[in-house]
């Protein structure tokens, strides 16, 4: 395998909206598949307040070189506005899976 697989995650207070932008990145091949958490808790600071707030995660499988044009298509989508895109790379895992991520996305 020559190119790294990364997991990018994804927060929105929509789990609906969430899906069908999930749904999108799968359609245009960023990622192979996504993962939704449906009910989460986010506690976070912003804009000087502590927030505590119902969200929606996703969990995507994809490329590292994709992780730009993902951060792109959040940036125009997103409702938030700084929208939650953090990748990490995959250290390992079932061989024939990585292999399948990298074959549902488009090369970077």
């Amino acid at each position: 395998m020559t190119e790294t697989v990364c997991e990018v995650v994804i927060t929105a207070s929509d789990a609906e909206w969430l899906a069908a932008f999930t749904r999108r990145l799968v359609e245009r091949r960023l990622a192979a598949c996504g993962h939704t958490i449906t009910a989460i808790r986010s506690i976070y600071r912003w804009q000087g307040a502590v927030e505590d707030e119902a969200e929606a995660r996703v969990a995507l499988h994809t490329r590292l070189s994709l992780v730009d044009a993902i951060v792109e298509v959040a940036e125009r989508e997103h409702p938030y506005e700084v929208p939650c895109v953090l990748a990490m790379p995959v250290a390992g895992g079932n061989p024939r899976y990585l292999q399948w991520v990298l074959d549902e996305t488009a090369t970077g």
